[in-house]
């Protein structure tokens, strides 16, 4: 797998039947080991071990219903009482950020109303807190740690 712009870590990686899969700490599980999976991964090992997140506020592929769609949270983190605090898209390398991928993440954040949004493909990363006043975005040069939110 391609090399991003994040730290390693060591993670469970096996093979079978001529694919590979990932073991997802926060899932508990195996998963398809596929570009976007790959950012995923990094992203929640980042979350968890530089930026101090709890794991049991974070879900991976967490559902909700837009527009009577389904759809799926790449990852998100609540807040001590159990708020949506943080969104983050995902997307694999290949795949160049755009207004689209922040048009995706704000129409999840029209149902969620968390604070933050992260937006990442492993190579660049957007942060930004929502200013709900303005309804804007304020870039970021980092992701607050857990203690500083």
């Amino acid at each position: 797998m391609q090399q991003l712009n994040l730290p390693t870590y060591k993670f469970r990686i096996k093979s079978s039947e001529n694919k590979y899969f990932i073991f997802d700490i926060i899932r508990k599980k195996n998963m398809v080991l596929t570009p976007e999976e790959w950012v995923r991964q990094h992203f929640v090992h980042f979350l968890i071990e530089e930026k101090k997140y709890p794991i049991s506020l974070i879900a991976v592929e967490k559902k909700l219903t837009i527009n009577k769609l389904t759809k799926r949270t790449d990852i998100l983190i609540f807040d001590k009482n159990g708020k949506p605090d943080i969104i983050v898209e995902c997307k694999a390398p290949s795949i160049k950020i755009t207004q689209e991928t922040f048009d995706q993440i704000a129409r999840y954040n029209l149902q969620l109303n968390a604070t933050y949004l992260i937006v990442t493909n492993g190579l660049e990363h957007f942060f930004c807190k929502m200013d709900k006043e303005n309804e804007c975005y304020i870039f970021l040069e980092n992701i607050p740690s857990y203690n500083d939110i």
